[in-house]
């Protein structure tokens, strides 16, 4: 991954080996090298996170700290703007043909609608936030499923360390302006630098702790719980010149951090505890081996780090770090491959290192031999720019063609496009004319169901769990109240509920949770799920709506595809029984990929976008297992307005019906008001 300066004794081509002099420590290259390759492996086969990244982190603070602190000590002047501009400088070009190579390769093989977060995620990696924007995405870094992964995620790490290596040199700058104004000989630069950084260390374990226990998603990305694996390093840099171990603790420091660190994310469970204390494990194993140096043993882990194969990898880490990963997702989406084979693995990975062996041999090398931009500050700056244009062009261009092409098919006559109303009986078998489909790939993240805002005054929760209560606009003159309780599904009903109600003088209020049908407590459902249910049924039973609604069966990608929701009438009694009505809606199919993109991919009339709807839902709605049994649920079916002549298509009326592999679009719900509305009165008796 990302080295210091070329001026650094950490210089990774063999030239500046030999320039390095005594300040080189080839195990650390070789260090450098097994970390990049448990990286690869773990995310190739094992789709799981190693430790190794954290490795990373912490060898580049270490190695910069024995830069800044050399220059200090030596009386060399910092040049902080010099600094940053010759590190980003070697950093950008080694990123920017690799994001270019992204960007070609989603064009081939990505759909389409997964093209706008690329693209994004394109200027997000160049300008080092992206791990920022993936903390707000809380995107699951854990997944088993790579060929769904953003191709540009790991750029996450890449981008902590991007501000770090900003943070840092100030963190230096500061503390030697410290020293001179103290001017006491008993206190030391390094002191000063070790009590900084110790503070450092001490506060972001503790919020990475506290953070990781609490919001491990967002956690993850942030740089705040990452800086204590930075400070480590740095301190482990300062101490470096006061421990010394003999041989024999020097062979058994560096053979025990060399089979933790491997061995880290398979004894330890990892998932869903990094970065809080459990990232000790591979940093703390690191720092042994870095401890332990060159043992002068031939015994010593250092004779199988400073082996050349190894090192000469160790020079092309951030090359192959960053190529690595792209790689594999591009290679997973292409193929259709959930997870690679052995055989699959190897030709990615063969594939990774040569891409990196030719990045670092004719980007990296040549840019970073280039004495035309070494005799003027400014000329780096000329090369950071030029790099940033050389992708900013391409990225520009594409999102302004992808927003032209939004704005056009969004704006074709609605006639075009009907959606749900051609299935209705009066336009069945006429054909539904030529036209885009609705809506664009590029405005297909926008397709969730509007809820117009948090719940205010007498709406608002008294139960922290419920702290995620939504409500529409609230009437002038109410003439109803309405309470949706469920997960997504029922959520996605808001794009006709919602207007409907608005349209009735209803106020609707929405207690939703991701995954978590409505039911009484039962043991298919997790501790959390149970206890919102619970929350979400004593906030009803509080505020006495008129009326609860709710999804009443529950769909499944594989058979039975389609079953009564666990608990669902014992859930809905209590309400019942207080003389509030409940609607109960069938649920919609599930199925095992994505359907827009099988439609972008293959096209409308594929047989893979029209799966049978024996496949899809149920021979019998379980609906019909509740008739009767409770007053005042009323059920509503409106599966014939998803499904028809046997068939669940992805497209219908020129309308994508789904917006991933299981959630209906906004635009295809609305396209379904008429007909929903007609059918919520019919049941319920409702004007």
């Amino acid at each position: 991954m990302t080295t210091p300066p070329a001026k650094q004794p950490t210089n990774t081509t063999n030239s500046t080996h030999k320039a390095a002099g005594k300040g080189y420590r080839p195990e650390v290259q070789g260090l450098r090298a097994l970390a990049v390759l448990m990286v690869v492996t773990y995310h190739v086969w094992l789709g799981r996170v190693s430790g190794g990244v954290d490795i990373f982190l912490l060898i580049s603070a270490f190695l910069l700290t024995l830069s800044f602190v050399r220059k200090v000590e030596s009386g060399s002047p910092l040049k902080l703007v010099s600094h940053w501009l010759h590190l980003f400088k070697r950093l950008l070009p080694a990123a920017v043909v690799v994001i270019l190579g992204v960007l070609t390769g989603t064009w081939a093989i990505l759909p389409q609608s997964r093209w706008p977060d690329v693209l994004e995620q394109a200027w997000a990696s160049l300008l080092y936030r992206q791990n920022w924007l993936l903390a707000d995405s809380a995107v699951d870094y854990y997944a088993q499923d790579h060929s769904g992964a953003s191709p540009l995620q790991h750029f996450w790490s890449l981008s902590i360390q991007g501000q770090v290596f900003i943070l840092w040199p100030l963190v230096f700058a500061g503390t030697a302006a410290l020293h001179r104004v103290l001017r006491r000989p008993a206190v030391s630069y390094r002191l000063l630098l070790a009590l900084a950084f110790g503070v450092i260390f001490a506060a972001s374990l503790a919020y990475s702790i506290d953070q990781t226990a609490t919001n491990q998603a967002y956690a993850y990305f942030d740089t705040r719980t990452r800086l204590w694996e930075f400070a480590l390093g740095s301190l482990l840099a300062l101490a470096l010149p006061y421990l010394k171990p003999g041989k024999l603790l020097r062979v058994i420091l560096g053979w025990a951090g060399v089979a933790a660190m491997v061995f880290c994310g398979l004894l330890l469970t990892v998932d869903r505890s990094f970065p809080g204390f459990v990232a000790l494990w591979p940093t703390l194993a690191a720092a042994a081996i870095i401890v332990a140096g060159q043992s002068g043993s031939r015994f010593g882990a250092d004779r199988l780090l400073t082996w050349k194969p190894l090192v000469k990898l160790g020079d092309n880490s951030y090359a192959l770090y960053l190529w690595h990963w792209p790689l594999l997702v591009l290679a997973l989406a292409g193929t259709g491959v959930v997870s690679p084979n052995l055989v699959q693995g190897l030709a990615i990975v063969a594939a990774s290192v040569v891409m990196a062996g030719l990045t670092t041999r004719f980007v990296e090398k040549p840019l970073r031999e280039w004495h035309w931009p070494q005799r003027r500050i400014w000329r780096n700056a000329v090369v950071i720019v030029a790099c940033g244009a050389l992708l900013a062009g391409p990225v520009s261009l594409w999102q302004t063609k992808l927003t032209a092409e939004e704005a056009a098919a969004a704006a074709q006559p609605r006639e075009l496009t009907p959606g749900a109303a051609a299935l209705a009986p009066e336009n069945m078998g006429k054909p539904t004319p030529e036209a885009k489909i609705i809506p664009a790939p590029a405005a297909m993240k926008n397709e969730w169901a509007d809820i117009d805002g948090l719940c205010t005054d007498g709406n608002v929760p008294s139960d922290p769990l419920l702290s995620g209560c939504l409500q529409n606009s609230k009437p002038e003159v109410v003439t109803k109240r309405i309470v949706v309780l469920g997960d997504s599904h029922a959520q996605q009903y808001m794009a006709a509920l919602g207007p409907i109600a608005k349209e009735h003088g209803w106020e609707v209020v929405t207690l939703l949770k991701g995954n978590c049908r409505f039911g009484a407590e039962s043991p298919e459902r997790d501790a959390e799920c149970n206890a919102f249910n619970k929350a979400s049924a004593e906030y009803v039973l509080e505020h006495k709506p008129d009326a609860v609604f709710t999804v009443a069966s529950l769909t499944h990608v594989e058979a039975p595809f389609e079953t009564e929701v666990p608990g669902y009438l014992e859930g809905i009694k209590p309400f019942t029984d207080a003389g509030m009505d409940v609607v109960g809606v069938r649920d919609n199919p599930r199925f095992g990929s994505n359907m827009p993109e099988c439609v972008q991919k293959r096209g409308a009339a594929a047989e893979e976008c029209n799966p049978p709807l024996s496949e899809s839902l149920a021979d019998s709605s379980p609906l019909d297992a509740y008739r009767g049994k409770v007053d005042r649920l009323h059920l509503m079916d409106l599966s014939d307005f998803i499904c028809a002549d046997g068939i669940c298509p992805a497209v219908v009326g020129n309308v994508y019906v789904y917006k991933d592999d299981n959630h209906l679009t906004k635009t295809y719900v609305q396209s379904m008001i008429p007909m929903f509305e007609q059918r919520l009165l019919a049941a319920t008796g409702w004007t």
